[in-house]
């Protein structure tokens, strides 16, 4: 029974001495950095939410696409409140979560765990929507890549992942070029467009079809509210900041807080001047040309700076889904903290990365874009939801924070952005229903449910370990340590060692199957042993079905009745190689009986494991 070969797992001590983690402000974010790492998602917005009003307002025709600049101007006001809102709860909450710290403290848990799975909702489908669009563009640019969209994908995936698990300082500095490029072309765009003779097509749209609808000229309230719940897709990612407070150096609120406004400044500027340009050069919406290409050509013309901006738009869409590696990480820690979920998502690594909460959105994400097939169009309609719902019970929240303070313009303020956002929400989700949104609600309440049942459980774990009650003072008992060999090695020598200045007793235990083979290997080991003799006595334990766990786990369950004032503790000694392809060469018979005696058993299981270097002499 060969246990000292042990398994592939890595202990702490196996890794060797580590630096300590690195908790120094170099690896938190500045205002500008943060703007870089957090708002890439609602930057990137403005390349689709325009086109979203156009979309819609395009079924009244001319008359409707008439109406963009004012529709723009609504959710430019919307986006001014949330800003102004989300400030507030950057000041109030400086621990992060967003509308899920606002939601649970005014509104009560459960809305609570309601707003919080919008925000994962919104998080996760941002990596992939954001993904997908980006090599959307790509494919669009160079046809022939079409046929490996989903590999694309995957590869831009792992590269945001990879980056963010250095460290959200170092994801912002690597997205802060791509983010100043397309800011400033878009800010270039608006500012010649605005000086430039309106042409009559452009080369973008030359050849392609109009989808601007021809016989329709009446505008209703019902168009115009569908355009405003479309075209506030531009405002998702607005709530990231606020939910990676903690992430900022000090003094990390006033440093959110500049970053949450000049978010908004840049994000309001630019799709204000991009609707203005809408109406100035009286575009349509064409099958196949983006309104962003349309006005990046109708600006700057069919030449360099025109493949600036498209490339520039392609690059920021595939990297506004790192707002999501910067926020969602962030809020997990939260709901771990919480205890709605496992309390790992908690652990920082060094340089500050909450490298749990980043691989599993990254893992979540793929099995996205494999079950999608990287088709931006099957994971759209799911989109913006979620973040409709967190934007409402955040400002829903501020209104009872307000009137608790008597400050009663700032509630009212608050009420009517969460009016706005609320209406939009179910707007959005009664247009996309049939398009998949009721995914969404379904996977909302199963979210919230899911959430309910980690914090149960954690509940009984500490109702069972007695958490928050004194327990009984410690008492010496007598203890029994079983120690599994196979052979006299060094590894068994130090098991020994470890075993006797562990227990009152210790015993060795060897498993012996019938076969003659394995039969004179016992013999021999006992013979040896009795040479040896180390001061500890052999047993040897038959097995007919040449199993390995259940006699060792039978043998305690024996001792553990006859003799139940003693605690029995299982030493399993394992060898580990220091190089990682000699670890793969191990067998599992560690594992095998650690895993036997923790189902079958109450005893204590210890793994020591001494590990081979690669220098050593005998």
């Amino acid at each position: 029974m060969a246990v000292q070969t042990g398994d592939t797992a890595t202990s702490e001590a196996a890794r060797g001495p580590e630096e300590p983690p690195d908790t120094g402000s170099r690896h938190r974010l500045t205002a500008l950095q943060g703007l870089a790492a957090l708002s890439l998602d609602a930057m990137a917005s403005v390349a689709y939410g325009p086109e979203a009003v156009v979309l819609v307002l395009a079924a009244a025709g001319a008359h409707g696409l008439g109406f963009t600049l004012p529709v723009t101007l609504a959710i430019a006001g919307l986006l001014a409140v949330l800003v102004a809102s989300y400030r507030q709860v950057i000041a109030a909450f400086p621990d992060g979560g967003g509308s899920y710290a606002v939601a649970r403290t005014h509104l009560g848990r459960r809305t609570g765990l309601v707003a919080a799975a919008s925000l994962v909702l919104d998080y996760v489908l941002n990596v992939a929507v954001a993904v997908t669009a980006g090599v959307a563009a790509l494919t669009s640019a160079f046809p022939a890549l079409h046929a490996d969209r989903l590999w694309i994908c995957l590869g831009v995936l792992v590269l945001v992942t990879a980056v963010n698990l250095r460290g959200i300082v170092d994801s912002a500095r690597a997205f802060l070029l791509p983010t100043a490029v397309f800011v400033g072309a878009i800010l270039a765009m608006v500012a010649v467009g605005l000086f430039r003779d309106a042409p009559v097509s452009t080369a973008a749209s030359a050849g392609h079809a109009s989808a601007l609808a021809a016989d329709a000229t009446t505008v209703g309230a019902l168009l115009l509210l569908k355009a405003f719940a479309s075209g506030c897709s531009a405002l998702t990612g607005v709530e990231a900041i606020a939910n990676a407070v903690p992430s900022f150096r000090a003094p990390a609120v006033r440093r959110a807080q500049r970053a949450e406004v000049a978010l908004g400044a840049l994000l309001g500027v630019m799709l204000i001047g991009l609707s203005v340009l809408i109406s100035r050069f009286g575009l349509q919406p064409v099958e196949g040309v983006t309104v962003l290409a349309q006005l990046a050509d109708a600006s700057f013309g069919h030449n360099a700076a025109f493949y600036v901006v498209q490339f520039a738009t392609m690059v920021l869409l595939a990297l506004s889904a790192n707002t999501s590696f910067g926020g969602l990480p962030v809020l997990l820690k939260l709901l771990a903290r919480d205890h709605y979920v496992p309390h790992v998502f908690g652990l920082k690594a060094d340089r500050q990365v909450h490298r749990h909460g980043v691989v599993w959105l990254a893992l979540v994400s793929a099995a996205l874009l494999v079950l999608s097939g990287g088709d931006t169009n099957t994971l759209v309609p799911l989109f913006a939801i979620g973040v409709f719902v967190g934007f409402t019970l955040a400002q829903t929240g501020m209104v009872l924070h307000w009137r608790a303070e008597g400050q009663w313009g700032k509630a009212v303020l608050n009420g009517f952005g969460a009016l706005l956002t609320g209406v939009s929400a179910v707007v959005v989700t009664a247009t996309k229903f049939q398009d998949g949104a009721w995914l969404i609600v379904i996977a909302l309440p199963l979210l919230v449910a899911l959430f309910e049942g980690v914090h149960r459980a954690y509940g009984r774990i500490d109702e069972r370990l007695g958490v928050g009650r004194i327990p009984e003072p410690p008492h010496r008992v007598r203890s029994l340590v079983l120690v599994p060999v196979s052979s006299l090695t060094r590894v068994t020598s130090e098991a020994l060692t470890a075993a006797v200045s562990l227990g009152d007793e210790v015993r060795a235990v060897t498993v012996c199957h019938p076969d003659p083979e394995d039969q004179a290997l016992t013999e021999a080991l006992e013979r040896d042993w009795a040479l040896w003799n180390p001061g500890v006595d052999l047993v040897r334990l038959p097995s007919e079905r040449r199993s390995l766990g259940r006699p060792i786990t039978a043998y305690v369950r024996e001792l553990g009745a006859a003799r139940p004032d003693t605690r029995v503790t299982v030493l399993i000694p394992e060898a580990e190689p220091e190089r990682l392809w000699q670890r793969l060469l191990q067998n599992q018979r560690g594992a095998v009986v650690a895993h036997a005696v923790r189902r079958d058993t109450d005893a204590a299981v210890c793994r020591l494991r001494l590990r081979i270097r690669a220098s050593a002499r005998p």
